[in-house]
């Protein structure tokens, strides 16, 4: 099953779904914010890609982080201010068994389609 992990007032995850509703593909959506999010999960992910590139860099969250904390940010750090504060997490987070990608990107969900759906 694809899971498709975000937040429903993200533009990006609305327009991931859009996407994936328009090309009759079905998939769970998995609020981060409402539904959870776990270390198990952010473990998970970090086996399939670097745990830097999960980290959301463009949100207000991280802004709002002092500076000596984020240029002295590791994985366990991260993980612990991802789960604190879900708006940390770039997304969308789309998890199917034989695709991973974080962040939308049309084309790249468009090869996925054409391979395993």
């Amino acid at each position: 099953m694809l899971t498709v992990y975000g937040i429903k007032s993200c533009d990006t995850c609305r327009r991931a779904r859009n996407f994936l509703t328009e090309k009759n593909i079905e998939f769970r959506f998995h609020d981060v914010r409402d539904d959870g999010l776990d270390i198990q999960m952010l473990e998970r992910w970090s086996g399939r890609i670097d745990w830097q590139r999960l980290l959301n860099k463009k949100s207000l969250t991280w802004r709002k982080i002092p500076e000596v904390d984020r240029n002295d940010m590791t994985k366990n750090k991260a993980f612990a201010a991802m789960i604190d504060q879900p708006t940390l997490v770039k997304r969308p987070v789309l998890e199917h068994k034989s695709f991973f990608a974080v962040g939308f990107s049309e084309k790249r969900f468009s090869d996925f389609l054409e391979k395993f759906a």
